[in-house]
């Protein structure tokens, strides 16, 4: 399960994407996470994936 705070979910999903993953489509499909879901818990606080960087900034 992840973590529904956004500010704890940022850090942990940046952690994850940095050190285990080279996408968040791959993080997401591994980790069983709807991605949707993910990315409107972080434009709560105003985080967007950049593709590029393979993180929320």
């Amino acid at each position: 399960m992840i973590p529904r705070d956004p500010a704890i979910l940022l850090s942990y999903i940046n952690m994850k994407l940095r050190n285990n993953y080279r996408s968040l489509r791959d993080l997401c499909e591994e980790e069983q996470i709807d991605v949707i879901e993910l990315c409107k818990l972080l434009d709560k606080i105003d985080y967007h994936y950049d593709e590029k960087q393979n993180q929320f900034i």
